[in-house]
């Protein structure tokens, strides 16, 4: 039988006024045979007649009688009190209320407490009987009052249990830590589903919480620092993970020889090594503060003795301080001092950065204000915090030093001042990856009065990819002296990258070299300022980009060839293209060109508006731009202004091809160089390697020939033909008549070569001009 229900009525007088169904169904009289009798006389009835037991009712049915007031008379009801409670059932809710360690708030409907366990993990330690009547927000002192009746209200009006909400108790004198409760609530109804009150279930849930916010803070700093390649970088990444999970404020010093890449000291630390805030965070109420304004990120600080400080940098030992306003190592470092009363901290742990024996730095871990302050438990947190952050910033602290290591052999190996002639301006722009590169430039000064013009890029970072570059270019300056065309020159260039592939590949496996490929590409622009032409082929490399004289620039339309060393003999075809007089050639690695300097990137309009700009103040411009684009990887940009050679340091003469073109050819030259100004015995030298080169041409060679003198840093002779042969240095025998003449040009020349074109060869020799330099600034123009 259902508990509340009314059974009957009974006056003052003990009669029956009102029988309900449940009695007719509990003693089996209808309400007809039992209105009206004295209760007594149906009850003695029921107990001799059996009734008690009809309809499967039985004996051990309880009733609960309770006067009611109906109008001015008093009748009792009889209401049926459902199964009577075992003394177990007794036992189990006197233990649950008493011994359990899950506190037992009863509320009623206004969230007032009307009965609570003695539970000593409740959330209240004051006796029970001073918490009773009132608010369950009041009683339990918590942290957040409004918004947890906000929540107890929300399941007394729907019937949705909360279930495992984490609250805090707010602080209190004697209670040093706010604790953590587990609370639950469940609505409470009577048989007819009116609503009664909650029951509030709590669980001290502290040492959970606490624990599991120590594993997920260890996560936290596993996965998130140590990402970055910089010291002061991966401090940074330290300082955000652990503020403000663990600490209100977090500050780092490294000492500064680690931060340089070198190597750490062993403990203990002298106090003379200087330390580097390398990151700070501190926050509170969820903003960050600057609070260290006096000791700023970046700064050297000094390691004052006798602190909790250099303590643990001589033993590497981590130590949980509770700072006091009479704290004696705090007259030791007053600008600490400052920083921690102006923040209000209150809680310290200093650990070590220390890896094997040596200290890398210290780590301080604050707790302010209204924060718990720290236990022993957290030493251990902090430990393993700082153990993980310190091998990562060894692992930056071992890159950083590879890094400048790279760099400065990058920097080494890179031209200091490129040798250039007068008709060639050269500027560059070298913009360094973060972790370095293999991108160089080059302007090589070519037979000729002629200049060669290089832009190459490694792929790869470190020192590997510093030495290939390093490889590379003194390839490239080797195969230069042979006065090669450019596809030539790149061909060659392949082949020996390709050998260098094969020489990793031979490597042993442990090398990291042997498992990094090789990638890489160049440029060359070898111009001529005699025919105001340039000749240009590229490996892997972005077209080049020309800016005329009227301010419009164009990319040139320069056919691509294969990157260095790949595989397959695919050609590196050259195209020739007029410069005209104060043209600018613009050649760069792939990040600059093909985005920034693109016809429709960002930066071409600087290119546009460039021609009479000093070259200089362009690098600078494009630099400052470079600085607002989202740039990725090594830039390097070359730019080359053009100049002709004035025509009166140039001598050009056709030849006829017999036996008189010598003695012309030897006229010609003497009567230049007295216009030149150049001395007797340089005049006479040069008559005869002139003398020499035109009587081979004209033995061996083809027509028409020509004679070319150029009076520029240095005095060349050209020879020209339309024969292909090549010429080779003989040595005569003592009676041989012939086969003297290379081997004088070679005995007198400071160098000479041959160069072929499309259609025959150039055979050149160059020597000292001969003349001072005031004098040969001003040679060939009229006094």
């Amino acid at each position: 039988m259902p508990n509340g229900d009314v059974l009957l009525l009974i006056d003052d007088r003990g009669r029956v006024v009102e029988w309900r169904r449940p009695a007719e169904e509990l003693f089996g009289w209808s309400a007809e045979e039992a209105v009206g009798q004295p209760v007594t006389s149906l009850i003695h009835e029921a107990a001799a007649d059996g009734h008690w037991r009809r309809d499967g009712f039985s004996e051990a049915t309880a009733v609960l009688i309770k006067p009611v007031l109906r109008g001015t008379s008093v009748v009792w009801q009889v209401l049926a009190a459902g199964d009577a409670m075992s003394d177990q059932d007794v036992a189990i809710l006197k233990a649950v209320f008493t011994h359990s360690p899950v506190g037992l708030h009863v509320l009623d409907d206004q969230l007032c407490v009307v009965r609570m366990s003695t539970a000593t993990d409740g959330l209240n330690d004051a006796p029970v009987g001073h918490l009773l009547g009132k608010h369950f927000t009041e009683a339990c002192e918590l942290e957040d009052p409004e918004e947890e009746a906000a929540v107890a209200q929300r399941v007394l009006e729907s019937g949705v249990p909360v279930v495992n909400r984490l609250v805090r108790r707010a602080k209190a004198p004697g209670r040093p830590t706010r604790r953590i409760h587990s609370i639950s609530y469940f609505r409470l109804e009577d048989s007819h589903g009116d609503v009664v009150g909650l029951v509030a279930s709590t669980v001290d849930s502290t040492e959970r919480e606490n624990a599991q916010n120590r594993l997920a803070l260890l996560d936290t700093v596993r996965t998130q620092v140590g990402h970055r390649l910089s010291v002061m970088d991966v401090c940074r990444e330290l300082v955000e993970a652990v503020v403000p999970a663990f600490a209100g404020i977090a500050d780092v010093e490294v000492i500064e020889d680690v931060v340089g890449g070198e190597d750490p000291p062993l403990v203990p630390v002298h106090r003379d090594v200087p330390l580097r805030r390398a990151a700070f965070e501190g926050q509170i109420g969820g903003h960050s503060v600057g609070v260290f304004r006096p000791l700023p990120v970046g700064v050297f600080t000094p390691l004052a003795a006798g602190t909790p400080f250099s303590d643990v940098l001589s033993d590497l030992r981590p130590r949980l301080v509770s700072i006091e306003e009479d704290s004696s190592w705090l007259a030791a470092d007053p600008a600490r001092a400052e920083v921690i009363r102006r923040s209000g901290s209150h809680s310290l742990i200093v650990a070590p950065l220390a890896l094997r024996g040596h200290a890398l730095g210290v780590v301080s871990f604050y707790r302010h204000q209204q924060e718990d302050p720290f236990e022993e438990e957290d030493l251990a947190v902090a430990s393993a915090v700082c153990a993980h952050a310190a091998l990562c910033i060894d692992n930056a602290r071992q890159f950083m030093r590879e890094w400048i290591i790279a760099r400065t052999v990058q920097r080494r190996l890179l031209p200091q001042q490129p040798a250039t002639h007068a008709t060639v301006e050269i500027s560059q722009l070298h913009l360094p990856a973060p972790e370095g590169g293999g991108a160089w430039f080059d302007a090589i000064a070519l037979p000729g009065a002629r200049t060669a013009l290089i832009v190459g890029d490694v792929a790869g970072q470190g020192i590997a990819a510093a030495i290939t570059m390093g490889l590379l270019r003194t390839a490239v300056h080797t195969l230069a002296a042979l006065d090669l065309q450019p596809d030539e020159l790149l061909a060659r260039l392949s082949d020996t990258a390709a050998n260098l592939v094969a020489a990793r590949a031979t490597l042993p496996l442990m090398d990291p070299l042997s498992r990094e490929p090789l990638t890489a590409g160049c440029i060359i622009a070898i111009y001529d300022p005699v025919e105001l032409t340039c000749t240009i082929a590229r490996a892997g490399l972005p077209e080049p980009i020309a800016v005329l004289p009227d301010d419009i620039s164009a990319d040139l339309p320069v056919p691509p060839g294969p990157p260095l060393a790949e595989t397959g003999n695919a050609p590196f075809p050259a195209t020739t293209v007029d410069l005209p007089e104060g043209s600018t050639l613009v050649m760069g690695t792939a990040p600059l060109v093909d985005e920034a300097l693109a016809p429709s990137g960002p930066l071409r309009p600087l290119l546009d508006r460039s021609g009479t700009e000093p070259l200089p103040d362009l690098c600078d411009d494009i630099a400052h731009a470079l600085a607002d684009c989202d740039r990725t990887g090594e830039t390097l940009m070359l730019l080359a202004r053009t100049k002709p050679l004035p025509k009166d340091r140039v001598l050009t003469l056709s030849l006829p091809a017999d036996p008189e073109a010598a003695p012309i050819a030897r006229a010609a030259a003497r009567h230049q160089l007295k216009a030149w100004g150049v001395d007797e015995e340089t005049a006479y030298t040069t008559e005869l390697i002139v003398s020499e080169l035109v009587g081979n041409a004209v033995r061996y060679g083809a027509p028409p020939l020509q004679l070319r003198l150029i009076f520029e840093r240095m005095l060349t002779c050209e020879v020209s033909d339309t024969a292909t042969s090549a010429p080779q240095v003989k040595h005569a025998r003592t009676i041989d008549e012939t086969g003297r003449g290379l081997f004088i040009i070679a005995s007198l020349a400071d160098q000479w070569g041959t160069r072929y074109q499309a259609q025959g060869k150039t055979v050149w020799a160059e020597q000292p001009t001969g003349v001072s330099t005031e004098r040969q600034n001003g040679a060939g123009r009229p006094t």
